[in-house]
């Protein structure tokens, strides 16, 4: 069984998705990614004690504000998402190896359509905001396994 792409119209072309008959609902998205580099980028960028800042200043700040605020412009950066007022957004940084950072984005929202894009561009623009704080002191950094762990939708009470 084939399923039908909801962004296509009866002749194949792109179109927005017409989700005005839809009920809102209470939803919430989890994505996540990871950010290798050399151990010692990494004890850069989480302040261990007796190492050195980052040329570009405090990374984690800024990767958080980053991926927020791309949270937020994901109507504007994928073409055919709906544009959404956020009820909230939460960039998390854990290390899970030597040379690994998990960043974790939640988004949330009432409304009439999923919030998984503003998730996976909230992780992507964090991922990527890091690389940018951290290319001038390694250069094998690596952006990995971006993806959707989890998606939910409530009724609205």
């Amino acid at each position: 069984m084939t399923k039908k792409l909801s962004h296509l119209d009866e002749q194949g072309r792109a179109r927005m998705v017409d989700v005005g008959s839809k009920p809102p609902m209470h939803r919430t998205a989890i994505a996540v990614g990871e950010f290798v580099a050399a151990k010692e980028t990494l004890d850069r960028l989480m302040g261990e004690a007796g190492t050195d800042p980052l040329p570009k200043g405090e990374a984690l700040a800024v990767a958080r504000i980053a991926g927020i605020s791309a949270a937020k412009k994901t109507g504007d950066l994928i073409p055919l998402c709906h544009p959404l007022p956020l009820d909230h957004a939460q960039i998390d940084f854990e290390r899970v190896a030597h040379d690994r950072l998990r960043i974790t984005a939640t988004a949330s929202i009432t409304a009439k359509t999923g919030i998984e894009m503003e998730a996976l561009t909230a992780v992507s623009v964090a991922c990527l905001t890091l690389y940018d704080m951290t290319k001038a002191v390694d250069k094998n950094l690596r952006i990995e396994g971006i993806h959707l762990i989890e998606k939910r939708k409530e009724p609205v009470e």
